[in-house]
């Protein structure tokens, strides 16, 4: 599907990341496409998976996430056997919402929430670091997020 966007297509993409409630009145208005067709090419972009889903963006404060932490982990053996079981270990963890894969020194990386530098502390001393597979982890507190965004259009 990539090849195919067109820059319609495009357009409603920028339009639903700028807001993913937008009615499609809204959306076909802001496209210049009438509402059949416009929703037509929406309901394309999702089944080709080009749209995967839609998001709420939550506030972390307000659900009592203070400390952000960026977690780098080393398997005792880079095995499947030992992959599989460490991702399946952290699925558990509630603290983790993302973990990456990496090529080079470290195997894993982990993005990490907690409510406190304790409450972090006791994630990596009870929790990480009792994951069978884990040789090594390195931490680095996140002490401010100056840039987020979704992947950008503009190379399309």
């Amino acid at each position: 599907m990539k090849n195919n966007l067109d820059q319609t297509d495009k357009k409603i993409l920028i339009a639903l990341q700028h807001n993913a409630r937008v009615s499609n009145a809204e959306l076909s208005s802001a496209v210049n496409l009438s509402q059949t067709p416009c929703l037509r090419r929406l309901r394309k972009l999702e089944n080709s998976g080009v749209i995967e889903g839609y998001k709420v963006k939550l506030d972390d404060a307000a659900l009592g996430i203070n400390v952000w932490a960026l977690v780098f982990v080393k398997l005792d053996k880079n095995t499947s056997d030992n992959a599989a079981s460490f991702e399946r270990a952290i699925n558990n963890l509630s603290e983790i919402t993302e973990c990456c894969v990496l090529a080079g020194s470290h195997d894993y990386l982990l993005r990490v929430g907690t409510e406190s530098l304790r409450s972090f502390e006791i994630f990596l001393k009870e929790k990480l670091a009792g994951v069978t597979t884990v040789e090594d982890i390195e931490s680095t507190i996140i002490l401010n997020q100056v840039l987020t965004r979704e992947p950008s259009l503009n190379h399309l």
